[in-house]
């Protein structure tokens, strides 16, 4: 027995992911259906995994460079030309990261010293304060508010910018709301980072699932913004690829340099078969995306309204990613509590809001990301215990 242990104390206000939790006890319990955790049911595109294959057959099982194997960076450089106008240097603007989730924390470990303030969505991604948080940061709240479509303004931005101030993160589409924004929304947002001179990580993970007259717009496009910004992005939802934890991120030399410093002392390089699955989705056919997302949007459509048809919920059309986020407040608990109702009477699992911040309260995340038969199931059983509260 270590007599003398204590955990470190940049743990002290770290919490468990609420997420992993109703995750993890639906993996205990029979007959559950998980809508709790924003993982794509899909198998990622075949000629893709053929690619995975070859490669382990071919010995690529080794050492990658520690930014990434050249072939799937200079792709990514060219994805950033087609879809955004952009230009990055292969060599020293792209980064290949563990997921999204490494980026954002490298980003911060990179980029802020303690005592720095980080303004974060809330509700935002689970990541974003914890990492905050071990970098030493102080994690400042910009609240989406559902009377503003889960928007934040500029604003909302510059009333919470101090001389502490350093880096803010936006993510849109939105984790957990759904919510997309528009030009004029966007470049708002912009000009508040170039004005009070932010750094901005941008995570645009789920940019490909849109629905409706609905655009993405990359953040970095705008005026003054890619010398400040580092976008994020992920194979992990695009390509249904979560588990093969192939992330990338684009930045100005200056702001990446930081990012590559840390990474290759955390994890050396990302798995090398993993990439060469990356590359081959990227560049493959985009037919196996459009038939996803056109799944996504037909899932999406029966949630929002069966939910709404269940007294005691409403809920905002989420015009991207794949999740609802509805009002829950009318049937008095708190959303942790809720959840754990629909958990043990309805067998469903979902995501308290609280796990996604202060602001999340009073509100619970579904996952579409499952078959739509499931889906169906799902809410008649939620139709049928909720039904119990009244």
């Amino acid at each position: 027995m270590v007599t003398h242990f204590k955990r470190a104390k940049r743990l002290k206000n770290i919490k468990p992911s609420g997420i992993r939790r109703f995750f993890t006890l639906a993996q205990e319990m029979p007959d559950v259906i998980s809508l709790s955790i924003g993982e794509p049911d899909f198998t990622p595109p075949k000629h893709a995994l053929k690619a995975a294959e070859q490669a382990a057959k071919e010995g690529k099982t080794h050492y990658t460079p520690t930014n990434g194997i050249p072939e799937l960076r200079e792709a990514l450089a060219q994805k950033a030309n087609h879809d955004y106008g952009l230009s990055y240097d292969p060599e020293s603007e792209i980064l290949i990261t563990v997921g999204g989730t490494e980026a954002i924390f490298l980003a911060l470990i990179g980029l802020i010293n303690p005592g720095y303030e980080v303004l974060i969505p809330n509700p935002g991604f689970v990541c974003y304060k914890p990492s905050v948080l071990l970098a030493g940061g102080v994690p400042v709240y910009l609240p989406l508010l559902e009377e503003n479509e889960f928007k934040p303004s500029a604003d909302d931005v510059t009333s919470l910018i101090t001389d502490k101030s350093r880096v803010i993160i936006l993510n849109y589409p939105n984790n957990p709301t759904g919510t997309v924004l528009s030009y004029h929304e966007v470049a708002a947002l912009a000009d508040a980072a170039v004005e009070r001179d932010l750094i901005v990580i941008s995570d645009e993970v789920y940019e490909k699932i849109i629905y409706d007259d609905a655009k993405h717009y990359c953040l970095a496009t705008f005026p003054g913004m890619r010398e400040r910004t580092l976008v994020v992005n992920s194979f992990s939802k695009t390509y249904a690829m979560t588990g093969l934890r192939v992330g990338y991120v684009y930045g100005s030399k200056e702001l990446l340099s930081p990012l590559w410093l840390a990474h290759q002392f955390v994890v050396a390089c990302v798995n090398g078969p993993a990439q060469y699955t990356a590359l081959a989705a990227l560049k493959g056919t985009q037919d196996f995306v459009k038939e996803v997302v056109r799944e996504f949007d037909m899932r999406r459509h029966l949630v929002y309204k069966r939910v709404n048809e269940i007294e005691g919920f409403s809920c905002v059309l989420p015009k991207g990613a794949f999740y609802v986020f509805p009002n829950i407040k009318a049937f008095g608990m708190s959303s942790k509590e809720f959840a754990e109702f629909l958990l043990k009477e309805a067998r469903v699992s979902v995501a308290p809001g609280s796990s996604f911040g202060s602001y999340g309260e009073g509100y619970i995340r579904i996952s579409y990301a499952t078959s739509y038969e499931k889906l169906e199931e799902a809410l008649d059983r939620i139709e049928e215990a909720v039904k119990k509260i009244r």
